[in-house]
């Protein structure tokens, strides 16, 4: 049989992600196959409101969801938001689990339970604590909903921002009972008790997958590949894929694989997308 490497995929540097992909082409109809919106499907980009995946990988997720069990989002956007950014609705059958797992959009609908009182909070007072804070200009407050985060990509010096941020949120999440998660140039104050490995693993025994792929870029994609690798212990082969940056390298060192940013996981679905259909179904 040939290898996957054979046909052009990239090796997973550990063997339990080389078996997991074997796993998968062996068996796609009982795979789960997850990613992360920004970062992953989508180049970041200074102002979130303007994302959009990288070309073409809408069309390579539209193929796989032909393929394989289930095609999902995990994202720490609403849901609604990452479906209108990314077009995601020309996914046939997709599954988009917005803040963390709170929201879930699927054939249109999005639900979703009421925020906690402390993301009101937060809202109330997260300008005047900016503010006071003397970060840098260009940095500024994204209103999720759900959650609030504070980007500092635009400042002027973007670390030093979040130093002068970083203990004054954090006694405010503590105030609000939420979760502070940073990320690449953003520090969000979310809800507590929802994770992206909490969601994902939902997803997987909800769906009854047999095998995994969860591919992220950023921090709050580690509960994630922690999630596969406690499935790993159930006896769910799972893969971890990074799409790379220079900005966090920890979730690389993670990883099972790891590609160069979106258009390196574009290049990997069309090239799984392609093994899968030359394989063929239980070969």
């Amino acid at each position: 049989m040939p290898s996957p490497q054979a046909h052009g995929l990239p090796e997973p540097t550990t063997r339990a992600g080389r078996a997991a992909l074997e796993a998968l082409l062996t068996d796609p109809a009982e795979a789960l196959t997850a990613f992360d919106f920004d970062g992953t499907l989508a180049p970041i980009v200074a102002d979130p409101l303007t994302s959009a995946p990288h070309p073409g990988i809408v069309a390579a997720l539209a193929e796989l969801s032909t393929l394989v069990g289930t095609v999902a989002v995990i994202t720490g956007r609403a849901a609604a938001t990452a479906v209108r950014l990314g077009g995601l609705d020309r996914v046939p059958g997709i599954v988009v689990l917005g803040h963390y797992g709170a929201e879930r959009w699927a054939e249109g609908r999005v639900i979703a339970a009421d925020p906690p009182p402390g993301v009101a909070l937060v809202r109330a007072e997260l300008p005047a604590l900016v503010d006071a804070s003397g970060a840098p200009e260009g940095t500024w407050i994204e209103d999720k909903g759900r959650s609030l985060a504070v980007h500092t990509r635009r400042a002027d010096d973007p670390d030093r921002a979040l130093e002068l941020l970083a203990a004054p949120l954090a006694e405010l999440a503590k105030r609000a009972d939420l979760r502070l998660e940073p990320g690449r140039m953003v520090i969000e104050l979310r809800p507590q008790g929802v994770d992206k490995g909490a969601a994902l693993t939902s997803l997987v025994e909800e769906r009854t997958a047999q095998r995994v792929l969860y591919a992220g870029d950023d921090l709050g994609d580690l509960p994630a590949f922690a999630a596969v690798a406690a499935l790993r212990g159930r006896g769910v082969p799972g893969l971890t894929v990074c799409s790379s940056s220079d900005e966090v390298t920890e979730v690389a060192d993670a990883a099972d694989l790891v590609v160069p940013g979106p258009a390196g996981l574009a290049e990997l679905l069309g090239r799984l997308t392609e093994r899968i259909r030359v394989r063929g179904p239980g070969a």
